[in-house]
């Protein structure tokens, strides 16, 4: 038993009204978070730097401390990775975006459609991708609630992040579909692009975060 048996459905906290449907689920893909979300690589590359420092400098012990850390660290980011993986639902309705997430304590984030002002869509390798999503309006969300889940560097106005999404672009579009569904006359369609280009609200723009 898990603490995500009692759920009437998977990733949401309660049985859906009436009127509501499921578009979309999905979960990041672990290896695409560890590398995005967590930066194993610079983590990789900063110890080696430091075995490779030791073993310039005669110091046969520091070069095998900083390969062991690298290890040990290594190991725990990537089981943090793959438990995220495992505990984290994304789910689009035709009415809301649900985030279940957390590890050791599990809780569910609802996000309107309507209070969705516009999302970004970064391209990641192989077709994986992230969207943040820039809410309007007042709200409560802060970065240690969301987080990981949440786009880097934006602390002021928290923004919340589907991250390692396999086929991210396939899932803008239906966020984007679900949105002009909402308010038909403001939606646009999601747009790919190395720089931001503008949108109005609900629209989908290709970013680098």
């Amino acid at each position: 038993m898990t603490e995500y048996d009692h759920e009437p459905i998977r990733g949401l906290p309660g049985d859906l009204p009436a009127g509501e449907h499921i578009l979309w689920q999905g979960s990041p893909e672990w290896q695409t978070f560890a590398r995005s979300a967590l930066h194993n690589r610079w983590v990789i590359a900063y110890f080696a730097a430091l075995a490779l420092l030791g073993l310039a400098s005669d110091m046969m012990f520091a070069a095998g401390a900083a390969v062991v850390g690298g290890a040990i660290t290594l190991g725990l980011l990537t089981l943090f990775a793959v438990l995220v993986a495992r505990t984290t639902v994304y789910t689009i309705t035709n009415r809301r975006v649900v985030l279940r997430i957390g590890i050791a304590l599990n809780k569910c984030i609802n996000l309107p459609l309507a209070l969705i002002g516009s999302a970004e869509l970064r391209q990641l390798q192989a077709g994986h991708g992230e969207i943040a999503l820039v809410l309007s309006g007042s709200h409560r969300l802060g970065v240690a609630t969301i987080w990981p889940h949440a786009r880097p560097w934006h602390l002021s106005k928290p923004q919340p992040m589907m991250r390692a999404l396999p086929d991210a672009a396939v899932v803008a579009a239906i966020l984007a579909s679900a949105c002009a569904a909402v308010v038909p006359n403001e939606a646009v369609v999601p747009q790919r692009a190395a720089k931001p280009v503008p949108v109005r609200s609900h629209g989908l723009q290709g970013a680098a975060a």
